[in-house]
């Protein structure tokens, strides 16, 4: 099966051959080299030279540690869609003063309303959602560096979940504090993994914030990691550790990130220009993303038959997601696909739909 999704995605057969191999100790050398492996590669994905924490988690259990480690006052969500909404009920939950600036949908964040925000309250966390894959729409960081550089009192956090490894993040050039991201995207993992990079402002923030619960503590994970030679507190799910290494060597040093991110783009481009062909991409084309497209269903297209007649020659794509349901249609160009698996999509969309 083809997974054309916002994720999972299809992985390379290489990279789950190494689940294969024998279970290691988690205190051994060879688990330290394996995280510190994957620490080095995720720094260079991202673009910093911040310590790089693993978790055995999906990335909202790092999101839930960002905002409850880091906020001490009030937190604000950038919200692009479903998965800000996420990232401010996360908040909520955690009894932390949370407010959302939420985007119109298709668009990205209103930056003056932004700055409005920024001054009118005492914000010392602001959660940003780079990629939604809701919508397909990104932000564009350049739109808030400055912003940033003038709020340096605040915890900037980014949900890079479905863009880390398929587009630029350059998080020390932004300013950013920490960055968030998922193994199962654009990295081209199974789920699993979540990655965060933590500037050292922001522990220093955490370690004056009370009651920032345990497993995802970011005060723990970074201190366990300085003390304890890249490993985990507990106990990781290090086969999924083992897979990851390989998979962000190849990426770092075979394949290498910057055609990493023109061969996503080319992806992007080339399904967005045959999609326009026949449906109206969702979102304004200045923010759309390179990783995901969301396709206005104007022809009222039954969703369910289509997928179940792609599946039958072992496709899937997926429905829209929350208020978007059967109103869009979503398709991944992410991980290790090329432009001959979107032409081989677009083949069998155009044969399934008699386009």
């Amino acid at each position: 099966m083809k997974l054309f999704l916002p994720g999972p995605v299809s992985v390379r057969k290489e990279v789950l051959e190494k689940f294969l191999e024998p279970v290691i100790g988690h205190r051994s050398a060879q688990a330290s080299e394996i995280q510190k492996t994957i620490s080095i590669n995720i720094q260079k994905i991202l673009g910093t030279e911040h310590t790089i924490i693993t978790s055995t988690s999906s990335g909202t259990g790092l999101m839930e540690g960002a905002i409850r480690s880091c906020t001490k006052k009030r937190a604000l969500i950038c919200s692009l869609g479903s998965f800000g909404e996420l990232w401010y009920k996360l908040g909520l939950e955690n009894s932390i003063e949370t407010d959302i600036l939420r985007s119109v949908s298709g668009e990205a964040t209103d930056i003056n309303k932004l700055k409005e925000l920024l001054n009118k309250n005492d914000f010392d966390f602001v959660g940003i959602t780079h990629n939604e894959t809701s919508t397909g729409i990104k932000n564009d960081l350049d739109e808030f560096k400055d912003i940033i550089a003038q709020h340096s009192d605040i915890i900037w956090a980014l949900d890079a979940v479905s863009s880390a490894g398929g587009t630029p993040i350059n998080q020390d050039y932004y300013g950013i504090d920490i960055v968030i991201t998922s193994s199962q995207k654009c990295l081209g993992l199974t789920p699993g993994l979540s990655f965060a990079s933590i500037s050292d402002k922001a522990y220093e923030k955490a370690k004056t914030v009370e009651n920032r619960g345990h497993y995802f503590d970011f005060v723990n994970l970074y201190d366990f990691i300085k003390d304890h030679d890249f490993q985990y507190p507990s106990t990781p799910a290090i086969s999924n550790m083992v897979s990851a290494a390989y998979q962000l060597d190849y990426i770092v040093n075979e394949e290498g990130v910057e055609n990493r991110y023109k061969r996503h783009l080319e992806m992007s481009d080339y399904f967005k220009q045959w999609a326009n062909k026949y449906f109206p991409v969702y979102g304004n084309p200045k923010y759309q993303s390179p990783t995901i497209t969301a396709i206005n269903n104007t022809n009222n297209i039954d969703f369910n038959d289509l997928n179940n007649k792609l599946m039958e020659r072992d496709i899937m794509i997926s429905n829209g997601y929350g208020d978007l349901i059967n109103k869009t249609f979503r398709v991944g160009h992410m991980g290790d696909y090329t432009i001959e698996d979107m032409k081989y999509l677009t083949k069998n969309i155009e044969e399934v739909l008699g386009l």
